[in-house]
């Protein structure tokens, strides 16, 4: 198994917590790769734990659905499955349409200016080709659209969703081809939102998350080699 991710301590967390969080990060980021053995003894080495903590944490991962239980073989991540996929991305898809749209008559000038420079953070790290530094870029701007709506629930299902959302908008972002798309999309939804057009605010944000949609599953189709991709895709 080829573990090249390190474990940072925290003074402030259990250390089953630390484990948890760094096997989850290994995951979402696909350090860990879908379909892995998660074999217990291996990863307290690699940590320098006891097997106790990453017990736990299996379990914990198992809950969130990003490790399943494989009969006489163990812990194994978790495939990114086409239905897996559309199942996050219906709920993220209206949540993002939502957030425009109360962004749209929400938002403050301080946060147009905020969100004018995320676009042109996430342009400037697409050129670095580094997957993990776009993902957060990408994060951070669709952060401010989310705040600029003033509605602490839409804000906390959106949090709840963004774990399971992060691995799939990872798998997007490793797609250097989709880059210039991905400005390009930021740009139109950014523009939407500052001339407070709902309707195309709302169009933008479906675009971008049907876009992401096709990608990711064109990715699983490929890794599957599945004889009938291009047809579906």
């Amino acid at each position: 198994m080829g573990i090249d991710f390190e474990m940072t301590m925290n003074e402030f967390l259990p250390l089953r917590d630390v484990v948890f969080n760094t096997l989850r990060k290994a995951i979402l980021t696909g350090e860990l790769k879908p379909g892995e053995r998660l074999m217990e003894i291996h990863l307290a080495n690699r940590l320098g734990v006891s097997r106790t903590p990453i017990r736990e944490a299996i379990r914990k991962l198992e809950l969130e659905g990003l490790v399943i239980m494989i009969p006489r073989r163990g812990a194994e991540v978790a495939q990114i499955t086409e239905k897996s996929l559309r199942d996050v991305l219906e709920v993220r898809r209206a949540l993002d349409v939502l957030s425009v749209e109360l962004a749209c008559d929400r938002i403050s000038e301080e946060e147009i200016g905020k969100l004018k420079q995320a676009c042109n953070e996430f342009e400037r790290v697409t050129r670095t080709g580094d997957a993990a530094t776009i993902a957060a870029a990408d994060v951070a701007l669709h952060d401010i659209i989310v705040q600029a709506t003033r509605n602490e629930r839409l804000v906390q299902l959106i949090n709840n969703l963004s774990e399971q959302m992060y691995r799939y908008r990872f798998e997007y972002i490793k797609d250097e081809s989709r880059h210039d798309n991905l400005v390009h999309e930021h740009r139109m939804i950014y523009d939407s939102i500052v001339n407070r057009d709902k309707e195309k605010a709302a169009e933008a944000a479906r675009l971008h998350i049907d876009n992401q949609e096709k990608s990711v599953i064109r990715q699983i189709q490929l890794e599957q080699g599945n004889p009938d991709r291009k047809r579906r895709s």
